[in-house]
């Protein structure tokens, strides 16, 4: 994808994303949309191409740091309880409490225990976000060894971009295989029927973030939808599923 293309469908896909923040005001909806995904993957900039033309008084982005004494004290899913949507507002999470399954797992930050407690209760959690009649959409962000090698290494590079470095990114490509196991165990214990996974795969940037917003907007409902401009690439957006590996989307 050429950068003129892509500016045109960035723009049209934002126009639809504003038509569908307006439906969401209007009728007072609670959305609440999920990104996860290993180190360097997009989830900032994806999130930054949804939010940018949003009112800003009525979309949230929320990236919690790391856990206070008192959240460790308390029940795991109370500290993002308070950041969830009410009637009318559309929340993004960059990371959210899949951490637990992710890096907390993976780094030793929680006990066998408490990653044990949270795949019981995930389930039970996001049920009640949807019977509370919530728009609640889960996006991982997967990227190739290679692609992410040389993402990390432009962040060294760039001094624009070295907030992003952190210790966790120095482990993510010596940690790559215990990563995958997590994720993969993840995706089998927590797409649900009723909260699925959606994987999307993300080596070409422009091509991710358009494809994750055609996705989001072709499964929501709003006045005036353009839904000739919303097919997306299959081949770049897979529902969880086992072919998800077999068309190379998910990164072994």
């Amino acid at each position: 994808m050429n950068k003129k293309e892509y500016k045109k469908e960035l723009y049209n896909l934002q126009v639809e994303l504003v038509k569908f923040q307006r439906h969401v005001i209007e009728k007072e909806i609670k959305v609440c949309i999920i990104f996860e995904g290993r180190d360097a993957a997009g989830k900032d900039g994806t999130i930054k191409r949804f939010t940018e033309h949003l009112s800003p008084r009525e979309a949230r982005v929320v990236a919690l740091g790391k856990p206070s004494d008192r959240d460790k004290k308390s029940w795991y899913f109370q500290r993002y309880v308070p950041h969830l949507p009410s009637g009318g507002e559309i929340v993004f999470f960059n990371r959210s409490w899949y951490n637990r399954a992710g890096v907390e797992k993976v780094m030793g930050f929680c006990t066998k225990e408490e990653y044990e407690s949270f795949m019981k209760e995930v389930g039970n959690f996001e049920q009640m976000l949807i019977h509370s009649k919530m728009i609640f959409f889960k996006y991982y962000l997967d990227i190739s060894k290679e692609e992410q090698k040389k993402r990390l290494e432009e962040r060294k590079r760039n001094p624009l971009k070295q907030w992003k470095l952190s210790p966790i990114d120095e482990m993510a490509q010596k940690l790559w295989k215990e990563y995958s196991k997590a994720r993969d165990e993840m995706f089998v214990k927590t797409s649900f029927v009723f909260a699925p996974w959606y994987i999307i795969h993300t080596d070409k940037k422009k091509e991710a973030r358009i494809n994750a917003m055609k996705h989001f907007l072709s499964y929501v409902d709003y006045p005036d939808k353009r839904e000739e401009i919303l097919i997306y690439d299959t081949d770049i957006v897979c529902k969880f599923d086992p072919i998800c590996y077999e068309k190379k989307l998910i990164a072994p």
